[in-house]
C-alpha cells in the first residue's frame, strides 16, 4: 500500500473501543473484563452501607424464605443481599445512595430497585463498576441509576441470558451499560449519558441473539459501540443524539469473534452527533461527527432510521485500520462461523502488523437522512475500490453521497455499476480530509467534570414493588421488525 493509502487509512481508526494507546480511556476495558470472570469474583469490594443503613442483616445469609431480600430493610447493603440470595429471588433495593461495587456470580437472580431517580448507587469516582454479573446467567438489573462510577455502570460478561431495563448510567468512566462476551440479551428503556466510550455495547458474540430496543444515549464518546458482534442482533427505537458520533459498530483482531458482522439497526432517531465538550476516548474523538458509522463491518442492515445534522456523514461505510493485529484477515468463507467455534481456532502462523478491515455487503435502506455537511450516505474503499466492496443502497431519502449518486451506482434492488466506471470516483469520501481536521478537533473532557444534561424525566417500571421476579431467560423477546417506521423528526 503506498503512502497516501496508509495515511488515508490511518484516519480510519475509528473502532468502538480499540486502541493501542494505554492511556486510552477504557481501550483495553473488554479484554480485561473477560479476565474478569476467572477471578474469585464474589468479593464485595468496597461496599459501603447505604444512606439508610440497616444492620447488615436480620435474614439468615442463605436468604429470604419468601424469595424476597430487601435491602436495607433485611439486608445492609446490596452485595450481602446479592450473596445470600438464590436463583429465582429478587433482591428489592429501597431509595437510597449505595457507595458500592456489586458483584453478581448467582444465576436468575433478579436486581431490581423501587424507584429509578432514588435508588442510586454512586462510586464516588473511586468504586469500578456499578454491577458486574460475572458469568451468572439470566440475571436482569432494572429500575436503579448508577453513577460516578471510573469503568462502568452495569457489566454483564461471560453472561447466557441477561436483561437491563429501566437504568439510568451517569458519568461513568469507561461505558454505561456494557456487554461483552454475553448472548440471549436484552437492554431496553434505558438511558445512558457522560461516558467516554459508549453509552451502550455489545460486543464479542455471534450469534448475539441480542436486542437493544427504547433507550436513549446522549453526551458520550460514542452512543452505541460493538466490536465483533452481530447475529440476531436489532438495534431499534431508540435515540442517539449529542454524542461525538451515534451508532458505531466495528470489527478488530483484538477480541473474538471477528469480524462484526450481521447488525440490524432499525428505526432509530440519530441526530447533531458533533458534541465536542463531552469525555470521549481517542476513537470517539476521530470518529466524531458521523451518524451511523461502520468502520469495517459487514452484511449490516441499515433501515429505516431518521439522521440528521451531522458535521459528516449520516450513514458512512469505511475502512479500519488495526494497528498491533493480533490475527490475520478471516476470509469470506469464514464470515459464518460461530463464536463458539471460532474462538477455538488456532491463530494464524503469520500475522502482519497492521490489518485494514474493509465494509462489505452492508443494505442501507429507506432511512431519511438530511443536513450532512460531507454526504447523507457515504462509502470507501482502501485495499480495495470501493465499487467491489458489495455494498448497495435504495429507497433512502438524501440530497448528498460520496461517491454521487451512490444509489445509482448500486442499489439494491438491480446491477451494480462496474467498480472501474469513473462514476465510482466522482465525489469521492476523501477521508483524508479527515486527518488534518482531527488534529484541531476537541479534545477529551474529563467525564468526572464534563459538563452533562440533567438526567431528562424519566419512566420508572411499572408495578416496581410488587411486581413477580423476572429472571432473564427467553431472552430478547420477540420484536415485529416489519412493523417498525421511520421515526419522526
Amino acid at each position: 500500500m503506498n503512502k497516501i493509502a496508509i495515511g488515508l487509512a490511518a484516519v480510519l481508526t475509528l473502532a468502538a473501543c480499540a486502541s493501542s494507546d494505554e492511556s486510552s480511556t477504557g481501550s483495553t476495558q473488554a479484554p480485561d473484563a473477560a479476565a474478569d470472570t476467572t477471578d474469585a469474583a464474589a468479593d464485595t469490594t468496597d461496599a459501603v452501607e447505604t444512606t439508610d443503613a440497616a444492620p447488615e442483616t436480620t435474614e439468615a445469609a442463605s436468604g429470604a424464605e419468601d424469595g424476597v431480600l430487601e435491602v436495607p430493610g433485611e439486608f445492609g447493603t446490596i452485595q450481602a443481599a446479592v450473596d445470600a440470595s438464590s436463583p429465582g429471588d429478587l433482591v428489592l433495593i429501597g431509595p437510597g445512595t449505595y457507595n458500592e461495587a456489586v458483584n453478581v456470580v448467582t444465576d436468575e437472580i433478579t436486581i431490581r430497585g423501587l424507584d429509578r431517580n432514588e435508588v442510586v448507587l454512586d462510586g464516588d469516582f473511586e468504586l469500578d463498576n456499578g454491577i458486574r454479573v460475572l458469568g451468572a446467567s439470566d440475571v436482569i438489573v432494572q429500575n436503579l441509576t448508577a453513577q460516578n462510577y471510573t469503568s462502568n455502570g452495569v457489566f454483564w460478561t461471560s453472561t447466557d441470558g441477561y436483561r437491563g431495563s429501566y437504568i439510568t448510567a451517569y458519568r461513568n468512566g469507561d461505558y454505561g451499560i456494557y456487554a461483552f462476551d454475553a448472548i440471549n440479551g436484552q437492554l431496553d428503556n434505558s438511558y445512558a449519558a457522560g461516558s467516554p466510550d459508549a453509552g451502550f455495547y455489545i460486543g464479542q458474540c455471534f450469534p448475539c441473539d441480542s436486542l437493544i430496543i427504547d433507550v436513549r444515549a446522549e453526551h458520550n464518546g460514542l452512543g452505541y459501540s460493538g466490536t465483533n458482534s452481530g447475529g440476531n442482533l436489532l438495534i431499534a427505537n431508540s435515540v442517539f443524539n449529542n454524542n461525538r458520533a451515534g451508532i458505531v459498530p466495528n470489527s478488530g483482531s483484538y477480541e473474538l469473534c471477528y469480524p462484526e458482522r450481521d447488525t440490524s439497526i432499525i428505526g432509530n432517531l440519530v441526530y447533531s452527533n458533533n458534541q465536542p465538550d463531552t469525555p470521549a476516548i481517542d476513537v470517539a474523538i476521530l470518529a466524531m461527527g458521523n451518524g451511523i458509522l461502520v468502520p469495517g463491518g459487514v452484511q449490516n442492515l441499515i433501515s429505516r432510521n431518521r439522521v440528521f445534522d451531522h458535521d459528516k456523514t449520516g450513514v458512512g461505510l469505511v475502512p479500519f485500520l488495526e494497528e498491533g493485529a493480533n490475527d490475520d484477515l478471516p476470509g469470506e468463507e469464514e464470515w459464518t462461523i460461530e463464536c463458539s467455534e471460532q474462538r477455538l481456532e488456532p491463530l494464524s502462523d503469520e500475522i502482519p502488523e497492521s490489518l485494514l478491515w474493509e465494509p462489505y455487503d452492508n443494505i442501507v435502506r429507506d432511512n431519511a437522512i438530511s443536513d450532512s455537511r460531507v454526504a447523507d450516505l457515504a462509502a470507501e474503499g482502501v485495499s480495495a475500490p470501493t465499487g467491489t466492496l458489495r455494498n448497495c443502497w435504495a429507497g433512502n431519502q438524501i440530497t448528498s453521497s460520496a461517491p454521487a449518486n451512490v444509489e445509482a451506482l448500486a442499489n439494491c434492488d438491480g446491477e451494480p455499476v462496474a467498480a472501474d466506471d469513473p462514476a465510482w470516483a466522482e465525489n469521492a469520501l476523501n477521508v483524508l480530509g479527515w486527518l488534518i481536521e482531527v488534529e484541531n478537533a476537541p479534545p477529551s473532557v474529563d467525564y468526572e467534570i464534563a459538563e452533562l444534561p440533567p438526567i431528562p424525566d424519566l419512566d420508572d417500571m411499572p408495578d416496581a414493588a410488587t411486581a413477580p421476579a423476572e429472571p432473564a431467560t427467553d431472552m430478547p423477546r420477540a420484536v415485529d421488525v416489519d412493523a417498525i417506521t421511520t421515526p419522526t423528526r
